[in-house]
Order: C-alpha cells, then sequence, then structure tokens
C-alpha cells in the first residue's frame, strides 16, 4: 500500500480522521459519532473521503472504535483477552467506501474474576499505541487509565491487555450535571469547578449517593454555584473511581485528552499514586499505523 492513506478514530460522540503521508499528518476532518449519524456510516464516511480523493489518490483507510459495533460501518468482532497486538489483529473487518479499502479494527472482550462481562472499541488502538511510543511499556506489568465517556482501566502485561474495567463516569457526569437537578438553575453562586472538584475528592470514600446531594445542598445553604455544584460532582465521581481502582501509591500511566488527565491525575495524586501521561491522539495514530502496517 503507498501513497497517502487515512487514518481514523470513530467514537460514539465524533468522528477524527487524519490524512497521513508516511508518519505525518497532513490534514484533518472530523464528523459525528456514531451515536449522532442522520445518514448511513457509509455515506458520512464517504462525504469526508471525496473531499481528500479530490485532492489525490487515497491507497486505503484503517478505522477504529465504534465503526465496528452495531450501527457503525462494517461489524468487527471482540478479541477476547490476553490479547497481545497480533491476537487483537486477528479479527479486523474489511469493506469498501468510495472505492478505497477500508479495514475496521476489532474491539476487545473480556471477564472479570467474578464473571462480569466487559468490552472495549477504540481504547485498545491507544493502549497498543501507547506501547508503539513507549517500548518499555513492552515489558513488565502497568496499570493504564483511559478517562472518557467510558474510562476503561487496563492490566497491561508485557505488552498485552490482560484484561480490563470500565466505568462510565463521564457518562454518568453528562447526566447528573446535564440533565437533573443536583446543579440546580444558573443563578449566580460562589465557588469555582476546582473548588467543587477539590471538595468532591475529599468525599470520594463516602457512599457515593448520599455524597452527591450536597451538589444541590450546598446550593441551597451555602450559596455556591452552579459551576461549583458542577466540579463536585465531577470529583466525587472520579474520585470515587479511582477508590475503587488503585491502591495508594501506586504508578499510573494516562492516556486521554489533557484536560480530562489534569482532572484524573489530581484525584491519583490526593492518594500518593505517581503518574505519566501519552497523549490520547499520539496514541491512537500510534495505534492505527501499527494495525495497518500488519495489513502491508
Amino acid at each position: 500500500m503507498t501513497g497517502d492513506f487515512v487514518l481514523g478514530d470513530w467514537g460514539t460522540s465524533r468522528l477524527r480522521l487524519y490524512r497521513m503521508s508516511g508518519a505525518e499528518v497532513t490534514a484533518r476532518l472530523n464528523g459525528p459519532g456514531t451515536g449522532a449519524l442522520e445518514t448511513p456510516a457509509e455515506t458520512v464516511l464517504a462525504e469526508r473521503l471525496e473531499v481528500w480523493l479530490g485532492e489525490g489518490r487515497i491507497s486505503d483507510v484503517t478505522l477504529c472504535g465504534m465503526a465496528g459495533a452495531p450501527g457503525g460501518l462494517i461489524p468487527a468482532q471482540y478479541a477476547p483477552c490476553p490479547a497481545s497486538a497480533a491476537t487483537w489483529l486477528g479479527s479486523c473487518a474489511v469493506t469498501q467506501v468510495a472505492g478505497v479499502k477500508v479495514s475496521v479494527l476489532p474491539g476487545l472482550s473480556c471477564r472479570t474474576n467474578d464473571g462480569v462481562p466487559e468490552v472495549m472499541r477504540g481504547e485498545e488502538t491507544q493502549v497498543f499505541g501507547a506501547v508503539a511510543l513507549n517500548p518499555a511499556l513492552a515489558e513488565g506489568e502497568y496499570l493504564v487509565v483511559l478517562p472518557g465517556t467510558h474510562c476503561k482501566w487496563v492490566r497491561l502485561q508485557n505488552g498485552t491487555i490482560a484484561s480490563f474495567r470500565t466505568h462510565p463516569t463521564g457518562e454518568l457526569f453528562a447526566l447528573l450535571a446535564g440533565q437533573s437537578t443536583l446543579t440546580g438553575p444558573d443563578t449566580p453562586g460562589n465557588g469555582r469547578f476546582d473548588d467543587g472538584f477539590a471538595r468532591g475528592i475529599e468525599r470520594a470514600d463516602e457512599p457515593l449517593t448520599s455524597a452527591l446531594f450536597e451538589a444541590r445542598a450546598a446550593r441551597m445553604l451555602d450559596g455556591k454555584s452552579k459551576d461549583w455544584s458542577r466540579g463536585y460532582i465531577s470529583g466525587l465521581l472520579i474520585g470515587s473511581e479511582v477508590e475503587a481502582e488503585v491502591i495508594a501509591g501506586s504508578s499510573v500511566v494516562l492516556i486521554g485528552d489533557p484536560a480530562l488527565c489534569n482532572l484524573y491525575e489530581r484525584s491519583l495524586s490526593s492518594m500518593g499514586c505517581k503518574t505519566s501521561r501519552i497523549d490520547g491522539d499520539a496514541a491512537v495514530v500510534a495505534g492505527l499505523r501499527l494495525a495497518r502496517g500488519t495489513q502491508e
């Protein structure tokens, strides 16, 4: 496969496409996520590819994420854990869009020690991409967290994804802060998001459902702002998640958006954890390039 090619991360909330020339990103296009499609996924992708096809040849496209889920572009199965990069790519699905070959990467599945089912789509590409960017991750055991709508906590052993667990923290925050009565009306008050976040972390080891109500009560009795209340819910949810997943003093690798990683890092720091970071965009591009390279 020669010439320019396209790599893409198609999530529930957005589509991100990268036009590549060798290792260099030469252009980017965005689009709707699979959860907000008004036309078939094939049409959405074809419209964007045609923009670039008008500028020159595209040899192939490699996509990860919800492109392989029901309602996406083409079904791509879940590869079971433990999964190396090689076993993960064994379930790759292939189709054509706008006359261009499109490879859709599979997700991963596992079961916890209690037999609870777990699935992911897209985050595995970031994890394998992180290993490609930082080869030290290919040896030894690491706890990797990928903050997002459905935050993943991944156990990485010698470059293989051994298991993972999901917390739908981002989705819960969107629902509680945007659609519940907990944050109250958009009226004046005191306190910033950061102040509320710090308070949420303080209460993260308490029962979640009762602790949540301070978001509303503090507005009524203490004159807190809506922004403070949103920060409080964020800190409480992220703090509760961190409490459930890490032992104080652990080392954790963060992969994702810098702003969201900042929040997780604050919570992890409160437990004395050491953190390192890998940019989420860089990781997904590296993972997609790795996957594409195995198909050449």
